[in-house]
């Protein structure tokens, strides 16, 4: 696949195939990710794969919590959002819903409670990042997740990025035993698409470029 047809067809699943996916394949996917740029090469990632029924537990595990707390998917903003941002965020959802609705689901259930079990995938990544750095590598979090999208659509498989699960990461630490002093920055929903429902039929719109590039010649 070219590399261009997969950052214009890629898109996010929100539902996944049953089927396992061979480890094999994941690590494959992996070490093609991991040559993404990051600052002066600290490649400052770690990576958690969880698969089976260890993805099970971690999905109960926060589908009780999101239960408990009620921390809902949002856009993350400290301030109120420019209007032009808010209006993408309102589309987005607007043109979801009816894919929804075919599936008799609600739109915050599905989000939220889909978030915490990975949509049903067999696979969820979790990236973290060490403490000891700022959040300025948060950018090169953002580049692996990039690269790691990208190659697995390049290999056959769907994936949507999971930014809800933060807010649930002592949950995840316990379940995973990561150490304290690493950080949950986002996880990652991995597995065969299913074709078959409406809410894979989904693609969220782009505005083209000149609403975000300003020209200085």
């Amino acid at each position: 696949m070219e590399l261009i047809e997969a950052i214009t067809g890629r898109k996010s699943i929100r539902a996944f195939k049953p089927d396992p996916v061979p480890k094999e394949k994941v690590e494959e996917i992996l070490k093609v990710a991991i040559n993404a740029p990051s600052a002066i090469n600290l490649q400052p990632w770690d990576i958690y794969v969880v698969m089976g029924e260890e993805r099970q537990r971690l999905s109960r595990r926060l589908i009780k919590s999101y239960r408990e707390k009620k921390i809902s998917c949002s856009p993350g903003n400290v301030k109120p959002l420019d209007e032009k941002l808010s209006a993408r965020g309102a589309q987005s959802f607007r043109l979801m819903n009816p894919y929804l609705e075919e599936m008799n689901e609600e739109f915050n259930r599905f989000i939220n409670e889909g978030s915490c079990n990975f949509y049903g995938a067999p696979v969820a990544i979790i990236l973290c990042l060490d403490k000891a750095f700022s959040k300025a590598r948060y950018v090169d979090i953002g580049i692996l997740l990039g690269f790691i999208v990208l190659t697995a659509y390049g290999l056959g498989l769907g994936s949507c990025p999971i930014g809800l699960i933060s807010a649930y990461e002592e949950d995840i630490k316990d379940v995973l035993d990561i150490p304290e002093n690493k950080e949950v920055v986002i996880g990652i929903a991995m597995g065969y698409p299913d074709e078959k429902s409406p809410v894979n039929r989904f693609k969220s719109p782009r505005e083209g470029i000149e609403a975000f590039v300003r020209w200085i010649d």
